[in-house]
């Protein structure tokens, strides 16, 4: 079986890692847009495929099947692999892991539909943000620069934040006892995420629980109709199955 892997997670990693171990072929294809990534087993390549029709002329004729398991907010991705794989007749998977909305404390989270929204929702929760939405979208926030505002991210903004601002570069997993002093060290008020899901950055939700602090959380972009979504990486080897004989 050839497979194209649309990665970048955690779970794309693991799912190369399980398909070249079974002996399948897998090109694992990275957006580069996070410095010195963590890469997977197996053959890489790294920038994009020129949209729609790049992707389609990429995937035609080379691979057996798609699984997409980039990020749960990388929908352009999704859409564009989505379009390619109908218009060459090759089937695709999305694999992507549960969101938050199932966490036992979903309940008590302030939830929105866009960065726009949460920077709204958080305003009037708090005066001490902690932002931990990704490094793409924190311009969004530019207009706080009469406050402090604790900043979260992978690499580096690509602009000049403002000088009330604390950034900080870190890669998960973060434990409870890191983000709980984070919290609280830095007197956050109110916490802004992504519904990203899994266990490597969950911690802070839980933390900022137990400190009181309220939480906004920005919904995940809705999965294409009529794509199989599957939940984990053994999900998404049966969806793959084996190259008929």
């Amino acid at each position: 079986m050839r497979v194209l892997v649309l990665g970048g997670t955690g779970e794309a990693r693991d799912l190369a890692a399980r398909l070249v171990e079974r002996g399948d072929v897998v090109v694992s294809s990275l957006a580069g847009r996070v410095s010195a990534p963590a890469l997977p087993v197996g053959e890489v390549r790294t920038g994009g495929f020129g949209g729609v029709d790049g992707l389609a002329a990429y995937v035609d004729g080379s691979f057996d099947h798609v699984v997409d398991a980039t990020h749960p907010f990388a929908a352009r991705i999704t859409g564009n692999a989505v379009a390619a794989c109908d218009r060459v007749g090759v089937p695709i998977v999305r694999l992507q892991r549960p969101g938050w909305e199932v966490h036992p404390l979903a309940g008590s989270f302030t939830w929105v539909e866009d960065i726009e929204a949460a920077r709204v929702a958080a305003e009037g929760l708090g005066v001490r943000p902690f932002v931990t939405t990704g490094r793409q979208q924190l311009d969004a926030f530019a207009g706080w620069d009469d406050r402090y505002v604790l900043a979260r991210v992978v690499d580096p903004p690509e602009w000049e934040v403002p000088a009330s601002w604390e950034v900080l570069r870190a890669r998960g997993p973060y434990p409870y006892a890191g983000e709980r002093d984070l919290l609280e060290s830095r007197r956050i008020d109110v916490l802004l995420t992504k519904d990203s899901g899994g266990a490597l950055t969950e911690a802070k939700l839980t933390a900022a629980h137990d400190l009181g602090v309220p939480v906004v959380v920005v919904r995940r972009p809705p999965v294409p109709e009529g794509v199989r979504v599957v939940a984990t990486v053994d999900d998404a080897l049966g969806a793959v199955g084996a190259k008929p004989a």
